[in-house]
């Protein structure tokens, strides 16, 4: 009938020989696989150590739990196998699994539902192109109402199990005499309740056993210090950041610019020219500019901005470890010795952009910046500290590249910006990389129910689809 005619049998002298389906793996590709499993490193709490669950000899995946398997099916998944399989294939399994991305969210654009649900048919329709009739069964039906049901009752994370399995483990640990285990549970939750409510009248103590808004926003380091003497050079530029993301320090930027131009008119258009030259001197004329007006006797010099102004101790503490608004972030250095990546950063920073030398018309607009901690400092100010970290930046025109089908890669050998290799411990965003023919960036969910942020580097990946032909 001339219906797939490659996949037809092979008719040899001694024997008949049926050839592989387009999604059957060999077993070169599968070892391909579970090396990207093995060779992968998630955040802390992002998952289960993926190299324990990797067996080499059986080239299979081990104790999946069943948040692991969301895990690979989101973000983890899609990246193994972009080396292995025929490209049509591997386009609707990647389809597939930016669906489940889109849709397991906090937050889903409502606007965009519809538009969801077409490509998920269309996926659906791909997978029967190359799958067997076998694989259809009901579970593989019910992803066509899925968006339907985010429609009727909202985002999945308010519906799904995992908070459940959570408090269940917790129940199963207040058991101590397996013949009464009720007694058991309701002694020890009665208890927890009782705690719970006396913590209420006591100070700076978070609840028991969940982890609270309170506890979210919470920055300390998490390893010893090592105190060192800095480089000036180093300090002012450290010193710099911290002064260009004060609220309190804002109006004084923008009297310093206003200066600049005013004195060097003929640069007054040429804009990084004026960034340079403020960099360089802002500090300096900022201690003047305060200076001159606490001796004229102005009281409207904030208490912050006189210890800003005074600047850091010269003695810097240097932790590899800190913890920032609940999340945890980690040294490249300190990764490399354990099973965890922590040290991944991503940062959205206003930035002017020109086409040339010559281009006169300077745009201002948000780029993204990835890269890697190096060090995390804690600049003191005698009376606050402000944790720092020092990154190693990919450079943006040759270090970044958007494949095909909208993945991020990052060359983390390519490093620039190393005049501004400093920022904020709170503007960050932890990411992780993921080798597979280059670096992958992959960005990690928010843990806080209650912080709204959709930013997340897959979820805006959307692959338009197009006719395949095999050949």
């Amino acid at each position: 009938m001339g219906v797939k005619s490659d996949l037809g049998s092979e008719y040899g002298e001694k024997r008949t020989r049926l050839p592989p389906s387009t999604w059957n793996l060999s077993k070169a590709e599968k070892r391909i696989v579970c090396k990207y499993f093995y060779g992968m490193k998630t955040p802390e709490s992002y998952a289960s150590n993926v190299k324990s669950l990797v067996s080499m000899q059986d080239l299979k995946l081990y104790g999946l739990k069943s948040h692991d398997c969301h895990t690979l099916m989101q973000q983890l998944l899609l990246i193994a196998i972009r080396s292995v399989l025929e490209k049509p294939v591997r386009y609707a399994i990647i389809r597939l699994c930016l669906f489940f991305n889109d849709t397991c969210n906090k937050v889903i654009d409502v606007s965009r539902l519809d538009k969801i649900h077409d490509d998920v048919v269309v996926t659906l329709c791909l997978l029967e192109k190359y799958f067997p009739p076998s694989f259809f069964d009901v579970m593989i039906h019910l992803v066509v109402h899925l968006v339907r049901e985010i429609q009727v009752c909202g985002p999945a994370l308010f519906r799904w199990m995992y908070p459940f399995e959570r408090f269940m483990k917790v129940l199963k640990g207040y058991v101590r005499n397996r013949n009464r285990p009720e007694g058991c549970i309701a002694q020890c939750y009665i208890g927890e309740e009782a705690s719970e409510f006396c913590s209420d009248f006591l100070s700076n103590v978070s609840t028991i056993g969940i982890m609270s808004r309170k506890n979210m926003g919470r920055t300390q380091p998490l390893s010893g210090a090592d105190v060192q003497f800095v480089d000036r050079d180093l300090l002012d530029q450290a010193h710099l950041c911290v002064l260009e993301n004060r609220n309190e320090v804002q109006p004084y930027i923008s009297e310093h610019m206003e200066h600049l131009r005013n004195t060097h008119p003929k640069y007054k258009k040429r804009t990084k020219w004026l960034q340079d030259k403020h960099n360089r001197t802002f500090i300096g004329w900022l201690c003047n500019r305060v200076g001159y007006e606490i001796n004229h006797g102005s009281n409207e010099v904030m208490e912050s901005l006189r210890w800003l102004v005074d600047g850091p101790c010269m003695q810097v503490p240097k932790y590899q470890s800190y913890i920032v608004n609940g999340v945890h972030f980690d040294t490249k250095s300190r990764d490399e010795m354990r099973v965890v990546q922590n040290s991944g950063v991503h940062l959205v920073a206003k930035t002017t952009q020109v086409s040339s030398a010559k281009d006169k018309n300077h745009i201002v607009l948000d780029m993204s910046f990835y890269g890697v901690i190096k060090e995390i400092w804690e600049l003191d100010y005698h009376k606050f500290k402000i944790p720092i970290f020092k990154c190693d930046w990919v450079e943006n025109n040759n270090g970044i590249k958007i494949e095909e089908l909208g993945f991020i890669l990052a060359n983390l050998g390519r490093v620039g910006y190393k005049n501004d290799q400093f920022v904020l411990a709170g503007l960050v965003k932890q990411i992780f990389y993921i080798e597979s023919k280059g670096s992958v960036v992959l960005s990690t969910p928010n843990r806080d129910s209650n912080d709204y942020d959709s930013d997340n580097v897959l979820g805006d990946i959307v692959i338009d689809h197009e006719p395949f032909t095999r050949g």
